[in-house]
């Protein structure tokens, strides 16, 4: 399903990729420009995304692989219905730190589960919509974790090999959806990276 009026652009990534700094800097670009945007995150884009993200990233206790990926996908469905979507068709340009492609990186690729049923989940809970763009930054593991530091949410915490599998992930997944996703070099300095996400917005205003 397309959207009626704005652009919706997701940004992916390990941890400690440097995304987050990235969104600040487009959206500064963008505003700067006379562009209206919205700029959101998943897990906790909206009130009951909050409490999920709580759950999700620092619960103390047990939480089993399928109960995560439901949690996941439970936010989403609120984040889609509840911002996501209205902003767009109103006009704006949402700028959203992960999506869809994290689930499949995560639970898929990283806990081994199955990638088909994960699209599938997927597109229930976006009713259909994906990212009209969505931004990978690629990022050697051992770096990620040093820009991570020792403070680490649950999934920070993970092993290096499931890092690793969650890297590997976005690859081919960029591999697989190569007009939606695009790769960037996210080891090199900040305004760097950010030349080469300029360039590739430029693109497609």
């Amino acid at each position: 399903m397309e959207y009626k009026k704005g652009l919706f652009i997701t940004f992916e990534g390990i941890d400690g990729c440097g995304k987050t700094t990235q969104i600040e800097l487009l959206n500064k670009y963008l505003q700067e420009k006379n562009y209206k945007t919205v700029v959101t995150l998943e897990p906790g884009g909206c009130e009951i995304g909050k409490n999920l993200r709580q759950i999700l990233l620092f619960h103390k206790g047990f939480v089993s692989d399928v109960a995560e990926m439901f949690l996941y996908l439970a936010d989403r469905a609120q984040h889609f219905e509840e911002i996501i979507t209205k902003n767009i068709n109103e006009g704006k340009i949402v700028l959203c730190d992960r999506c869809i492609d994290s689930t499949v990186a995560y639970q898929g690729y990283g806990r081994n589960g199955d990638i088909e049923q994960i699209n599938l989940l997927n597109h229930i809970a976006t009713k259909g919509k994906k990212p009209y763009l969505t931004i990978v930054f690629d990022i050697d593991i051992e770096t990620a974790q040093k820009r991570v530091g020792s403070t680490k949410d649950r999934m920070e915490k993970e092993n290096l090999e499931f890092h690793q599998r969650v890297r590997q992930g976005y690859l081919e997944l960029a591999k697989k959806y190569p007009t939606r996703i695009k790769v960037i070099n996210a080891n090199q300095k900040i305004e760097e990276v950010f030349s080469d996400l300029e360039k590739i917005i430029k693109e497609i205003l």
